[in-house]
């Protein structure tokens, strides 16, 4: 509950926020790089350069009244009608992807097309190729990943924010985007509570605490001579569990798990460990372990044990354990006397009867037993970090104090703003921490522990200043400076803050004369692989795949139809509707013989889209792209290649042959030669992602490579739109295949233009079911992957339109690819104005024969990636002002 003080201040905070975003927001659009020479120009050179094109390739549909689309490119009466950018942009990519004009109609040669999207470039857009315009800045704030990343490298703590924070939102395909992350009263109010926990974590409070003294699970050992041999490991939920026992006569001595050890309910256990008391005294005994299982769908485990702890020989506690679920957490505390010496611990299980059947893998991990103590102030000691948090002694003087204060915050707030502070700044700060250590039973640790909470809930923290240098002499746009630089290049590669040669490079003003080195030595760095599987997860989906909503059990049943099973699914469904004292005596006759039907062939095995699975598919696209990646091989190879990454079991889903593929690693595999497989559109992520739950989706998927792959999105349909099933009777549709019942879906006007664009490429991805693996027919009929693109090009099989996409949209291809990275790398979307970057960059990836190296140095030495618009300064307007208003808040809230 915030009191009558804080609510204010907090008011303040939230709007002081939106100042900032707002700042950002506001860049102005960059006025005519092109000097006119007289009224109308730009009109006049329309006239004079395209005008005759378009009457000749575009009046019939979009001129003389014709406005087919909404685009209508004639009737311009003065440069302010002319200059609709939004339009513009519209049909330059229309025409560079070959959709305008129509393939059925006269088409342009390579000298109309090209003057066409140079008149575009040059006067539609006014564009000045040699000073491209690095585009608007928004202040940006942190999303999920880069907090917890930042939180990690900068103070050590590794906070959950997927469970803390509520999930970002995205924009243009990506959760890192600056117009999208906003902040609400909710998140500053987590966002404070954030701070307080994490600092609470990371520093000590006082200078001497209760000793503690953790005998993790891994000490115990049994004390039984003769145990049950090590058993087979399996998999389960992600992390290995031990097989159960066959027999609760065998003494077990318990799996390891890291630093616990798993004890199962199913066998007698007695573990022991010791400890040595250097001190008589009071102490506490603290026992600390969790219950798990594995899952096992509509089975249950009701077998019990009893877990025993034993100090000294005294029995402490008891208590009965039945199925508690996965992950359930016990703790109890026991004081004790102790003398000086050793003391013993025992830990036992003891089965329960009666024993039933074992299926849940019923287990306890005994995490550790604590000991802290003695009690007594004398034998205390300081905590196990204090040493890196105050690395000398407190002083006594108040002046002294400051000043090693004013040490310790000066390197914290350096590191957590992400540059220099000025000192009006730290002295805010140094005031925040003396008077908190001047408080009643308050420590110096404490007053510096709450300036820090301040410096983790200000916006300075939270979002990504950026400062801009002076422009040299004859710039329009002026260089951001070194330190936004480093920040730019970290959240670029790391999803986290700069390191250390970071800020010293920005500190020497030497990180640019120094980026090709940089780049290198940050991919090298395993936090690259934060790049990998952020812009991939979003890119391509992957990080949507273990959540995928898809029936396994109705695919397969598409695939191989059983009248009996399908006429009892129905019963099933109907009759489960009826309230079971209302259902008659046949019905519940009926009932139950449906009932066997159904789930005595549910049972059955057949392929299913597990957990284990879904985690190989999601690592097959992220280690696919890391190796194109890290061997610097062609990006091409995202749309095809004869390798891919799997392990035996997806190998085994997608019945590719496993003899030289055993185990749950991944590893590279050589495809066969006429192999489907090859390229992100084959893999599992993707062809999940763009399914139905109980069937594949060909519009998903054209959406997805339109979108992703050949960067031509379709329009959002139109309201109303009926669902793919209610074309026609069930009756009907059952006759039907597939691309029958989407041709009479896209048989309406309204539908068929868009229809025309995704029908064919979702298509021919329909041998790959919603599971991802490979059929020949669905629902007895075969599968008909054949197609003809908007553009033209016809083929029979995926095999032949990757070689199309390949071919005919390599540049397409390579041009989206682009888009969708430099979008990831600035946190916005593409305007009109970054037209000129992206084709520059185009053609660097194209020269250097569509190598990752080039993009992505590319990317980072372009004028989007090292300059900015004025103003100079983003949040350093104001930034004294912005740490007080926290430090007050956080404060009081103390």
């Amino acid at each position: 509950m915030l009191s009558a003080f804080q609510a204010p201040l907090r008011s303040r905070l939230v709007g002081r926020l939106s100042a900032f975003l707002m700042l950002g927001v506001g860049a102005a659009v960059p006025g005519s790089i092109a000097a006119k020479t007289g009224p109308d120009a730009v009109l006049t050179s329309f006239r004079d350069q395209i005008e005759l094109t378009m009457d000749e390739f575009c009046y019939d549909c979009h001129g003389y009244g014709g406005d087919k689309g909404g685009v209508v490119l004639d009737g311009w009466e003065s440069d302010d009608d002319l200059l609709d950018h939004e339009l513009w942009l519209r049909v330059l990519r229309n025409v560079r992807s070959g959709i305008m004009p129509p393939a059925d109609e006269a088409q342009l040669d390579p000298e109309q097309k090209e003057a066409i999207i140079h008149w575009i470039k040059e006067k539609a857009f006014q564009l000045d190729p040699l000073q491209p315009d690095p585009g608007r800045v928004t202040v940006r704030r942190l999303n999920r990943v880069e907090y917890r990343n930042t939180i990690r490298d900068l103070i050590g703590v590794d906070y959950d924010t997927a469970i803390e924070f509520p999930a970002d939102d995205t924009g243009h395909g990506f959760d890192n985007i600056a117009d999208v992350l906003t902040i609400s009263p909710m998140l500053l109010e987590k966002y404070l509570d954030a701070a307080q926990a994490i600092i609470d974590e990371a520093m000590p409070s006082q200078p001497l605490v209760v000793a503690e003294r953790a005998l993790p699970g891994k000490r115990f050992e049994s004390t039984v001579a003769i145990v049950e041999p090590p058993t087979p490991t399996a998999v389960v939920e992600g992390e290995e569990a031990p097989a159960p026992p066959p027999s609760s006569e065998v003494w077990q001595a318990g799996e390891l798990a890291g630093d616990a050890r798993d004890l199962l309910y199913y066998s007698p256990a007695s573990l022991r460990a010791t400890h040595t008391a250097e001190h008589a005294g009071n102490y506490e005994v603290v026992l600390n372990f969790r219950a798990l299982e594995r899952y096992v769908d509509n089975q249950f485990d009701l077998n019990k044990c009893r877990i025993v702890l034993k100090v000294d020989g005294e029995e402490l506690l008891a208590k009965e354990m039945v199925r508690e679920g996965y992950g359930r957490e016990f703790s109890y505390t026991f004081p004790q006397q102790w003398e000086a010496g050793e003391h013993e611990f025992l830990v036992e299980i003891h089965p329960l009867e009666p024993a039933v059947e074992q299926i849940r893998q019923l287990r306890i991990r005994l995490d550790d037993v604590v000991v802290r103590g003695p009690m007594a102030p004398e034998h205390w000691v300081p905590p196990a970090n204090y040493a890196e948090r105050f690395p000398r002694p407190v002083p006594e003087s108040v002046a002294e104090r400051r000043e090693y204060a004013r040490e310790l915050l000066t390197d914290f707030t350096f590191r957590a703003f992400r540059r220099p502070v000025g000192p009006s700044t730290i002295d805010r700060l140094v005031d925040v921490a003396i008077h908190v250590s001047e408080q009643p039973e308050s420590t110096f640790e404490a007053g510096i522990s709450q300036a820090m909470v301040a410096v983790l809930a200000s916006p300075r923290f939270l979002f990504r200043e950026e400062e801009a240098m002076a422009a040299a002499e004859g710039e329009k746009y002026p260089l951001v400076d070194e330190y936004a630089l480093a920040s730019r290049l970290s959240y670029f590669l790391w999803s986290t803050m700069p390191d250390q040669e970071l800020f010293n490079l920005a500190e020497k003003g030497a990180l640019r004369a120094h980026l090709p080195e940089q780049v290198k030595r940050m991919l090298a760095d395993e936090r690259s692989e934060e790049f990998v599987n952020n812009f991939t997860g979003q890119w391509l989906q992957a990080r949507d795949i273990p959540n995928v909503n898809i029936s396994s059990f109705v695919v397969f049943l598409r695939e191989n139809p059983d009248p009996e099973v399908a006429k009892a699914r129905e019963t099933f469904v109907r009759l489960r509707r009826i309230e079971e004292e209302d259902r008659t005596e046949e019905q519940a006759a009926e009932l139950a013989e449906a009932r066997q039907t159904f789930f005595a062939f549910f049972r059955q095995p057949k392929p299913d889209l597990n957990g284990d699975v879904r985690w190989a598919m999601k690592r097959e696209t992220e280690m696919y792209f890391d190796h194109i990646l890290r061997e610097d091989r062609s990006l091409l190879e995202l749309i095809d290649s004869d390798y891919t990454f799997l392990n035996e079991e997806l190998a085994a889903h997608y019945e590719i042959p496993t003899d030289d593929i055993k185990g749950a690693k991944m590893r590279k595999v050589m495809l066969p030669p006429d192999s489907p497989r090859g390229g992100v559109l084959t893999q599992g992520t993707v062809l999940a992602v763009t399914s139905n739950p109980t069937r594949t989706s060909p519009v998903k998927r054209g959406v997805f490579i339109l979108d992703n792959i050949l960067g031509t999105p379709p329009p959002p349909p139109p309201p109303n739109i009926p669902a793919l099933e209610d074309v026609a009777s069930e009756e009907e549709l059952a006759k039907l295949s597939l691309r029958e019942t989407l041709a009479l879906h896209a048989s309406n006007k309204m539908c068929a233009s868009c229809h025309s664009r995704m029908d064919p490429l979702g298509l021919a991805l329909e041998n790959f079911n919603a599971m991802g693996r490979w059929r020949d027919a669905e629902m007895g009929k075969p599968i008909e992957p054949d197609g003809e693109l908007i553009t033209g090009q016809k083929f029979s099989n995926v095999q032949e339109l990757k070689q199309i996409l390949l071919t005919d949209h390599r540049e397409q291809f390579l041009h989206t690819l682009t888009e969708k990275m430099l979008t990831y790398a600035l946190g916005r979307g593409m305007e009109y104005y970054d037209t000129e970057t992206l084709d520059q960059l185009v053609a660097q990836v194209e020269a250097a024969d569509a190598r990752p190296s080039a993009l992505i140095m590319g990317i980072i030495e372009s004028a989007a990636f090292q300059k900015t618009r004025p103003p100079e300064t983003l949040l350093s307007s104001t930034p004294d002002e912005s740490i007080e208003e926290t430090d007050r808040l956080v404060a009081n809230r103390r």
